[in-house]
């Protein structure tokens, strides 16, 4: 029997509060931009909700939008740059292979020949009561599969329930599993189906890890993603919801620090302790493993000639963004644990102050939905197939954002305050 469930975002709009919510965020466009014909554009717009119950946003508008929502991500340090972010509208992707070729070219937009870009793809919203014809399940376009061996998880372990999630559709995985298995992409359809997107892992920049001075480390046959495409988030503004993936450029303390040293996904350190052989004795082994595997990693990508950035760069940078963004009279908003992730020191600018911790929009939120069907279930026994149907329970999500790793923008899981 299938279980159908509304997910959340659909009842967070009524005729009210999107007329509230869409001349909220005209006005501040407006505002913020000097753009005239405030008055004629609301008419329009409110003329255009009463009669179909939504609205369609310009593209000078959507890419405000989002360019805003990226400025008002409080757990992204790179904020710097969002008046760059190429926006690429493409509400017109309504079916799995539309939004599939969408994914495709937003990797190549993206790399960009190893000069890294940040990138949105804004596909079609939802619409009234019925959710987006296509979302993206998958936390991100390049993630590794986990694989349950007789020694425990090969893999990176935080991926073990979209693994089983794509191996319940019909995914055969590699003939010689390994590692560093590209997984292929899962999206939901309106109906509620979850499919699997032909991936050509070819098409997913790679870069191998090595270090300069300890040659035994690529023996190791590491490799990370060239880029971090976070594919379950939605743009809000407006009131109106769009699956929007979106990707910036690596913090190599994102890579080294998180993705391959906690001990919930490669967890290397004791490795690369071993590695180095360094004495048990020693208080500072681990100190020493990460800034191993820092250098290991920012030698890599730059020896691949791809992108790549430092902590110590980007509060830098952040202290610039938040002098812009206080001369012009805006709140800066930010969640300082967030900011100020390991290695950062109290000599980082970014250190020494708190932020608004307030979620304004635009915004960019995790689709709970989403997040609940990559998260697995507690009682795996009672909730249908996969294969039949996507719908989980939204209480069987478990916490977003628990592990801080490569999620930029790193967006709240709150209901945004009007911006």
């Amino acid at each position: 029997m299938s279980v159908h469930t509304t997910p959340a975002f659909l009842a967070g709009s009524t005729h009210h509060s999107l007329l509230a919510e869409a001349h909220g965020f005209l006005s501040q466009r407006h505002a913020e931009t000097g753009t005239s014909g405030l008055a004629r554009r609301w008419r329009d717009v409110r003329d255009e909700i009463r009669a179909t119950g939504t609205w369609q946003p310009t593209y000078d508008e959507l890419a405000y939008g989002a360019r805003a929502a990226w400025r008002n991500s409080g757990r992204c340090i790179g904020r710097l740059r969002w008046p760059s972010l190429i926006v690429r509208d493409r509400r017109h992707a309504t079916t799995l292979d539309e939004a599939t070729r969408e994914l495709t070219a937003h990797l190549d937009d993206a790399a960009n020949g190893g000069h890294v870009r940040s990138v949105i793809t804004v596909l079609a919203p939802a619409t009234g009561t019925s959710a987006p014809p296509v979302r993206i399940v998958s936390t991100q376009l390049a993630r590794y599969a986990a694989w349950r061996t007789n020694d425990g998880i090969l893999g990176d372990r935080a991926n073990l329930p979209l693994t089983n999630a794509a191996l319940d559709l019909g995914w055969p995985g590699p003939a010689r599993r390994g590692a560093f298995d590209l997984l292929p992409w899962l999206a939901v359809t309106a109906d509620g189906r979850l499919h699997l997107l032909p991936t050509d892992p070819g098409r997913i920049l790679e870069v191998p890890i090595e270090h300069p001075e300890h040659p035994w480390i690529a023996g190791l046959n590491l490799r990370w993603p060239a880029i971090p495409v976070v594919s379950n988030m939605m743009l809000h503004l407006g009131g109106l919801r769009f699956p929007a993936p979106f990707s910036g450029t690596f913090m190599a303390g994102e890579i080294a620090t998180r993705n391959l040293a906690d001990h919930h996904r490669y967890n290397l350190l004791p490795t690369i302790v071993a590695g180095l052989g360094l004495r048990p004795g020693d208080r500072l082994r681990a100190d020493k493993a990460l800034l191993t595997l820092h250098e290991a990693v920012l030698h890599s990508f730059e020896a691949a000639r791809v992108a790549i950035t430092d902590h110590h760069r980007e509060s830098r940078r952040f202290a610039r963004f938040v002098a812009n963004e206080e001369a012009a009279g805006r709140r800066v908003t930010g969640d300082w644990s967030w900011l100020n992730s390991y290695p950062m020191t109290p000599q980082d600018p970014s250190w020494n102050r708190y932020y608004d911790t307030s979620q304004p929009t635009p915004a960019f939120l995790p689709d709970p939905h989403c997040l609940a069907l990559t998260a697995g279930h507690p009682n795996p026994g009672q909730r249908p197939s996969l294969r039949q149907h996507a719908d989980v329970p939204p209480a069987a999500a478990a916490p977003p954002n628990q592990s801080r790793e490569d999620t930029c923008p790193h967006a709240h899981l709150l209901e945004p305050t009007t911006g």
